[in-house]
């Protein structure tokens, strides 16, 4: 897998970080500040990334706030104002993946356009990227972000790193449970999948000579299915066995590792919803989930930290995908 070189970070506390114009079309206003997330005005952000300076990483756009929240290792290290899809483009709300990134890319649909820093979410065009930011939607889709946000941002996801679009969100809530979360095991069992982990590190670690593949595991409650999906494959699907009644919920849970005092593995979740107010973090959902003995065996061989899993309560349809490697969970 290929990982691109890291970038200079550059940027002034509290003053006026740049006025660029990128091929004569728009200026991008950028200014790190540090006042309180509701007062940011366009083209402000934060960015505190000694708050948590290792750890997976996931990404948040809020449509109504028109913010950007950046989280590592469940702790909240960033936060920018940004510019998603006008009314006729929306932006679509659910969860991706970064499927690739191109630090100087141009877009081929709208005459060459300038789009710095992308993080791609979709191969329709749905991307991450520099942008004007007018203060309200104005974007034919993509998540508009001010220039140096998008060039700090950029040094920190990866391919496979979680995108998360949606209405609302709840605070990341952590997760520790005695188990690989689907089905129990023994302590054994747990040995064996510490030896595993062991061996891999997070995919930002990773260089370019290693081939750990970014691997994600979804939970559809409407089909009762569970896929194991790595880089652009479904590599393994089984029946997901669910106790109780009542929905799931949209969830998206990064491994953070093992967990010694529980036996377990320790997560990071955030829940999220299109609309109207953010689904409840309960910890107990995930012990509603079960999968066959053998299809845990195939997890733990390709658990990894960083590692994603997405529980929802919409199938897993076609069209609700936009190739193998990512998928819309809300719509």
């Amino acid at each position: 897998m290929t990982r691109l070189a890291g970038i200079n970070r550059r940027f002034v506390l509290g003053g006026l970080v740049s006025t660029v114009a990128l091929a004569g079309m728009w200026p991008v206003y950028a200014k790190q500040v540090i006042k309180e997330i509701a007062d940011l005005k366009p083209g402000e952000f934060t960015w505190h990334p000694e708050r948590s300076p290792n750890g997976p990483v996931s990404v948040v756009v809020s449509l109504p706030e028109q913010l950007v929240h950046v989280y590592r290792n469940g702790v909240r290290i960033a936060v920018s104002t940004c510019s998603t899809g006008k009314p006729g483009h929306e932006t679509p709300t659910g969860v991706f993946v970064v499927l690739q990134k191109d630090k100087h890319h141009h877009s081929s649909t709208y005459n060459n356009a300038p789009m710095p820093n992308t993080n791609r979410l979709t191969w329709s065009g749905i991307a991450l990227h520099a942008g004007k930011l007018p203060g309200y939607p104005a974007s034919h889709g993509c998540v508009r972000l001010p220039l140096d946000f998008s060039e700090l941002l950029f040094t920190v996801t990866h391919l496979g790193t979680p995108v998360i679009i949606s209405g609302s969100h709840s605070d990341p809530w952590e997760l520790t449970h005695p188990g690989m979360v689907l089905g129990n095991y023994t302590e054994q069992e747990f040995e064996q999948v510490l030896a595993g982990l062991a061996e891999k590190k997070h995919p930002s670690d990773w260089r370019e000579a290693e081939s750990f593949p970014v691997t994600s595991l979804v939970i559809s409650s409407a089909d009762k299915m569970v896929e194991l999906i790595e880089n652009n494959d479904v590599i393994a699907r089984t029946k997901l066995i669910l106790k109780g009644s009542g929905k799931l919920g949209s969830h998206v849970l990064v491994l953070n590792g093992a967990h010694h005092g529980t036996k377990g593995m320790h997560w990071s979740a955030i829940s999220h919803h299109e609309g109207g107010g953010a689904s409840s973090s309960d910890d107990q959902l995930v012990r509603r989930l079960g999968v066959e003995h053998g299809f845990a065996e195939i997890m733990r061989k390709h658990m990894h930290p960083g590692m994603m899993m997405i529980l929802t309560d919409l199938p897993l349809e076609a069209n609700r995908r936009s190739g193998k490697d990512f998928v819309i969970v809300t719509s």
